[in-house]
Formats: C-alpha cells, structure tokens, sequence
C-alpha cells in the first residue's frame, strides 16, 4: 500500500513538472527564451572584467549587490542627474514629501539603513549645535549611552562611529533599568507588538527610541505603522525591498530629531556622519521608490513570486527522495522555496550543493547559514545563531530572480540531486 502511495505521489509530480520540461528542451533547442538568459550572463559589463554575475535567489543581501532598482528609480536618478541642485534644501523638501507619504513629521534620505543608523545616533548626541556637531565622537559632557534591545547587532558599529556607548538590553523588560540619566537613544528591531511596549517605555523616560526596519518593505505600510506608533525614529534600507538605489536609506520621524541627524551628516564639512554621502540621485531615486511603493499591488507580486518558486519546487521534486516547501518568512516576506533531501545517505549535504551552485556556469546563490559578509566568521567567533544549533537548510528566495532565471536555477538543481541520488543508489550496501 505504501509503495502504491509513493508511486502515486511521484506520478503527480512528474505531471506537474513535465510543461516545464518540455518548455526547457524546446526552448535550448530554439536557442532561445531562458537558454537565451542564461546565454547574457556569460557577455555583459561585469564578465568583460572578469567578474561572473549572479543568479542570485539567495535575497536581497548587500554583499550580493542587494536589488535590482524599479524602473521609476532609474527614470527618476537619470533625471536627477540632468541638474545641480543644493541638497540642503532637496533633502528638507524630500523631507516633507515623505511626511505626506507616511505621516511621519519628517524625513531624510541616507546613505542605508546603517548610515540612518549614525546620523540618528548623531542628531540624539549632539542635537543640531555646531559645537556639538564639530566634538563628535568625543561624547565628553554630552549623553551618549545608547540601549540596545536583543543585545549587539552586527551593524552597531554605525551606532558607535558616532560616538554612542552601547548599554545591552535582552528584553522590553529590562529596558527600564539599563535606561539612565546618560541615556541619548534606544535601538530596536523587534516586532511591532513588542515596539509598542519599547516606545511606552522609552516616552515615559522621555528618551528617543531608532526603530530599524531595514529589510522591512514590503509591506510598505510599515511606512505608516510606524509614524501611527509615534515611533520617535525609524528606518529602512533602500536598497533591499524598496529596490531603489543600493547605496541609500530613508530615516523617518519627529521633525526635531531628523532637522538633527541632518544637521550631523552630509553635505555638512566637519559633521561625523560627512563621509555617509548621499548624492541627488540617490535622494530621487529612493524617493521615487517609495512613492512607486504606495502604487503597487502587492497580492499581484506575490503571486508571481509564488509561481517562480512553485517551477523550481515542480523541477527539483521529480527527483526521488527530495522534499520541498513554499512559505513566507516573518522577516523578508517573500514567497521562499525550502529544498531538502537525505543528505548523511546521499553523502551530499546543503554546503555542497551550495557550492556546486554557486561554482556553475551561470553562478547561482541561494540561501544557507552562511553569511560570507559576516566579519565575525572570518575569525571564527559564533554569531548570534550558533551554526550547527540548527539543521542547514537550502532555500531559494523568490524576490531576488529575474523573469526566466526560475528555469534555469531549477534545470541546475535537479541535475545536481539527480547525480547525487543516482551515485547514493549505486553504492554497494554495507554488510
């Protein structure tokens, strides 16, 4: 009975993905279609310089180039780039557009979300006193403790060019006794229930709390939550959801706080955060990403995310013994395909696989506990997720691929577990 289930189950499959199948061989045979997208990413810009680009379906990671910009963006940066313009009154007039976008009192452009990160903890030390401005880092006299909930972060040392002394807290409850007279900012990333409890915290201390949101659009609604919250200062990467230009970020909040960030940043000569640079075109075009953001019909997308995963799990399941799952994470919520197998009995575990992919012609990336980007691996000091506390996992981002890279990354991942299944099988058994 069992056995007739299995065969049943694998008969489906197999229906499933033959459309594709047959998709993929007419398709190589015309030279055209997705063999042709797979024949561009061996000619471009980046392979004339000896740099192989990627298939990425690993998300939207900075150390991968992060998003490809929405069409709107790059409209917006080619027209932005036509004209000077002085960028102390561009950014306080994108200030007060993104107020009408969000209802936040105020808002900047940055040079990410780290770089709001330094400009915010700028603006809580120093204020916008020119004095204080030209003394940082030295934080001698003025409030600088800044209280970490969840503990360190990999991207506070943004928070500490500026001068900020970190003081760690685990938890909301905590909150209360590691704020202090010498308290300037609380930072936070937490989720929205527990951010309510945080900011009733932080008004009663009337200290200013830094919501990072950095990989949190979509949804962008997050934009209004936040502002309705009375979340003093938030942020989110440009360059990640937003898919406007990588090198950017937008800061939003209490008018006072963000006249202040601005006042410690660029293009001011001798504020700290002066090297976090942020052109004109950066500014139009995360703007311009936003407003797109407030058009667009996020069930439409996430159905086409959806069916790009769906080809890869109808490819890779039509090999015997491979699992496959589709969900929506908490954090990046975009449709993700999760692949597993038998890896100690096929002898080819999620690292080689990975590998393999990653090796290949076109390069394909795809998402692991890894993290290449994470200094903290280079020397061997766990990270806040002990690797191995966890099984690996290979998963595929949905967001992250082109039209048509589906096909090729699910051509390529069938072909892998197909050799691996087929050298476990000849083994000779043990015994």
């Amino acid at each position: 009975m069992a056995d007739i289930q299995l065969k049943r189950r694998t008969f489906v499959k197999w229906v499933a993905a033959f459309p594709l199948l047959a998709q993929v061989s007419i398709q190589q045979a015309m030279g055209s279609g997705w063999a042709e997208v797979a024949k561009n990413s061996t000619d471009n810009v980046y392979t004339r310089l000896g740099v192989k680009p990627i298939i990425n379906g690993r998300g939207t990671w900075t150390y991968l180039s992060a998003t490809l910009e929405l069409p709107e963006v790059k409209a917006a940066q080619e027209a932005a780039a036509q004209h000077y313009v002085n960028i102390f009154e561009l950014q306080v007039a994108v200030g007060r557009r993104l107020a009408a976008l969000t209802g936040a009192e105020s808002g900047m452009i940055t040079s990410g979300a780290a770089g709001a990160m330094a400009s915010a903890t700028a603006g809580c030390i120093a204020g916008a006193d020119p004095d204080k401005v030209w003394q940082l880092p030295d934080t001698t006299g003025l409030k600088h403790e800044v209280v970490m909930v969840g503990g360190r972060s990999p991207f506070d040392s943004a928070i500490r060019l500026a001068g900020g002394k970190l003081v760690l807290a685990d938890s909301a409850e905590q909150l209360p006794n590691a704020i202090s007279a010498n308290t300037a900012m609380i930072y936070t990333t937490s989720s929205p229930e527990q951010l309510a409890k945080e900011i009733a915290i932080a008004k009663s201390h009337n200290v200013p709390i830094l919501m990072d949101a950095a990989d949190g659009i979509p949804p962008i609604e997050k934009l209004r939550l936040f502002a309705k919250m009375g979340c003093d200062l938030y942020t989110v990467s440009g360059g990640k959801g937003l898919c406007g230009p990588q090198c950017s970020g937008v800061l939003l909040g209490r008018k006072d706080l963000i006249d202040a960030a601005l006042a410690n940043t660029s293009p001011w000569e001798g504020a700290v955060c002066r090297p976090m640079k942020v052109g004109k075109e950066e500014i139009i075009g995360c703007l311009a990403a936003v407003e797109a953001w407030f058009h667009m019909d996020l069930n439409a997308l996430n159905k086409e995310w959806s069916t790009r995963v769906q080809r890869i799990a109808s490819l890779v399941g039509t090999v015997p013994g491979v699992e496959t799952k589709i969900y929506t994470p908490e954090t990046n919520q975009y449709p993700t395909l999760t692949v597993s197998w038998n890896e100690p009995v096929w002898d080819y575990t999620v690292a080689d696989c990975a590998r393999d992919l990653l090796d290949g012609t076109p390069s394909i990336a795809v998402l692991t506990d890894d993290n290449p980007s994470d200094v903290l691996s280079r020397k061997n000091i766990p990270s806040k997720i002990t690797k191995g506390s966890q099984p690996n996992k290979l998963e595929i981002v949905s967001m992250t691929l082109k039209p048509g890279e589906e096909i090729i990354v699910g051509k390529r991942l069938r072909q892998l577990l197909s050799a691996a299944s087929g050298k476990a099988k000849s083994k000779p058994e043990a015994g």
